[in-house]
């Protein structure tokens, strides 16, 4: 399926679901990934009360667009607050912490989860 001329989403018309084993700490809502053919997964997190420990499979850019978000790596702990941002590596061990933060997302390739780089 190809989006020609792609398409527009509100943030009003999002809805977030749970993520992880860690039910309301994480929550998610899709704006772009495998589901639109696309290899870039975008979309927008809450983080409540969150402590994440992950090894992110793809390469990440975070943009903290509310409250505090922290990434705890092995080498660095990376702190952002409204507009701060932060690319990650794949392979990259790290904990995700925050008491209440609203981030956007981007990750290459959107199809980690399946496995297979090159099933978009």
């Amino acid at each position: 399926m190809t989006q020609s001329g792609g398409h527009s989403i509100l943030f009003e018309d999002l809805r977030f679901s749970p993520r992880f084993e860690y039910g309301e700490a994480a929550q998610i809502a899709e704006v772009s990934g495998t589901s639109l053919n696309t290899d870039l997964g975008t979309g927008f997190a809450k983080f409540t009360d969150a402590r994440i420990p992950w090894t992110i499979q793809y390469d990440e850019i975070i943009l903290c667009l509310k409250g505090r978000f922290e990434v705890i790596t092995d080498t660095q702990h990376h702190i952002l607050e409204a507009l701060d941002t932060v690319w990650l590596p794949k392979g990259t061990k790290l904990t995700y912490v925050s008491q209440d933060a609203l981030v956007f997302y981007a990750i290459s390739p959107a199809s980690w989860a399946t496995g297979h780089e090159d099933a978009v």
